[in-house]
């Protein structure tokens, strides 16, 4: 396969930057947690507050984050002994064969199934449910069309089919597992990484504690997700996945600039991404002219005056909302390097990158401009393709999807 002409490699170290950037920028607070505040405002009336006080995970990311890269110079310099090189090897090109990929997917599903089963069947819902959502679904009918009509349509059959609004979510959630798995093997040609990005996900602890949320089911990462592996397999697909996801979570129109990049990394026929692409714009115009005219629309939504505060407020969020998260908080940097470094080779490594980049950055303007509140669902969009990142660096494809 010919390796990506240099436009393209231009444009791979401009997205890996603005990435580096941005993350960086969600990460400073897991260093100072009152520098962003304190240099571009909100946190005025606490002037005695050291904008260089250290974090709790101060010390854990710098030591982190420079024996990673210290290893890595090592290795590239080819400093390291045989001992470690040769298991470094041997990891990075393992391989399993299709019934053992069935067999180690099974058990981590099992065991996800097994150790969060029971929470979904009993009568417990969060306040968040409570006091925003219960009401609305109770009074909600199929024929009652608006701005998240899927999501609502499914938890309602989830309460008429088993008698509660978090069995479909939980059902999403291991659907949302499987299609990572898949994926991830779709990407990377090989069946190893999509065992490890779903061990990965599994790690999560913001995606353990949402996989059965009635409040905030994941339907809406789940369709993303799978509207961007069907441009791999059956990209006529694609468009009407997205659509189902901006019905179950107006957020996903923000993810268009996202699918559209990866529509054109992927390796399809031009005219075919042109359809494509004329469709996904056809959808989101009709999504964002029917978002504005809902007489329900939520007041969330409602465009506000530009907050600076709100803004690096939102920045503030990430590294608050997975701060338990330690494998992203600890390895988000060094994953996004290792995607730009086999980004020559590994067709979509920067697509992965500029789908975080739309992530993170979309958490501060939309903070910045609207009454969103960053919650922590809203990252689980970031850990999935984290943990599908984790996989395409043990990945040997070469330019080809």
């Amino acid at each position: 396969m010919q390796s990506k002409s240099i436009s393209q490699n231009r444009t791979s170290l401009v997205i890996f930057l603005a990435t580096l950037g941005v993350a960086i920028t969600s990460l400073i607070p897991i260093v100072f947690p009152a520098l962003l505040l304190r240099l571009f405002g909100g946190m005025e009336d606490h002037a005695n507050i050291n904008p260089f006080e250290l974090g709790v995970w101060a010390y854990p990311f710098l030591l982190t984050n420079a024996a990673v890269f210290t290893f890595a110079f090592l290795y590239i310099k080819k400093q390291l002994p045989q001992i470690i090189l040769k298991p470094i090897h041997l990891f990075v090109n393992f391989e399993i064969t299709s019934n053992q990929a069935v067999i180690l997917l099974a058990i981590l599903l099992g065991a996800f199934v097994a150790f969060n089963a029971g929470d979904t069947f009993n009568d417990y819902y969060d306040a968040d449910f409570i006091d925003h959502t219960k009401a609305y679904l109770e009074n909600f009918s199929f024929t009652n069309f608006n701005s998240i009509y899927v999501q609502s349509s499914l938890q309602k059959l989830s309460m008429v089919l088993f008698g509660s609004y978090k069995v479909l979510s939980f059902v999403s959630s291991i659907a949302l597992l499987l299609i990572t798995y898949l994926l991830t093997r779709q990407i990377t040609k090989k069946r190893f990484p999509g065992i490890i990005s779903v061990t990965v996900l599994l790690y999560s602890g913001v995606f353990l504690h949402y996989d059965d949320s009635a409040a905030y089911p994941n339907f809406w990462i789940l369709f993303f997700l799978v509207s961007l592996y069907v441009v791999l397999r059956a990209e006529f697909l694609s468009p009407i996945f997205y659509v189902l996801g901006i019905l179950s979570k107006s957020l996903v129109a923000v993810f268009l600039p996202m699918s559209l990049f990866f529509i054109y990394r992927s390796n399809i026929a031009k005219k075919k991404k042109i359809l494509i692409t004329i469709s996904y714009g056809v959808i989101v115009i009709i999504a964002l002219l029917g978002l504005f005219v809902l007489k329900d629309r939520p007041e969330e939504y409602d465009i506000a005056e530009f907050s600076v505060h709100d803004f690096w407020s939102g920045f503030s969020a990430f590294s608050a909302s997975i701060q338990h998260d330690s494998i992203i908080l600890l390895f988000l940097i060094p994953v996004l390097v290792g995607l730009y470094v086999v980004s020559n080779k590994v067709l979509h490594a920067d697509s992965f990158m500029f789908l975080i980049l739309g992530v993170l950055l979309s958490a501060p303007i939309m903070a910045a401009v609207s009454n969103i509140i960053n919650t922590p669902y809203r990252f689980i969009p970031v850990i999935v393709f984290f943990a599908i990142g984790i996989g395409m660096l043990f990945s040997k494809q070469n330019d080809s999807a």
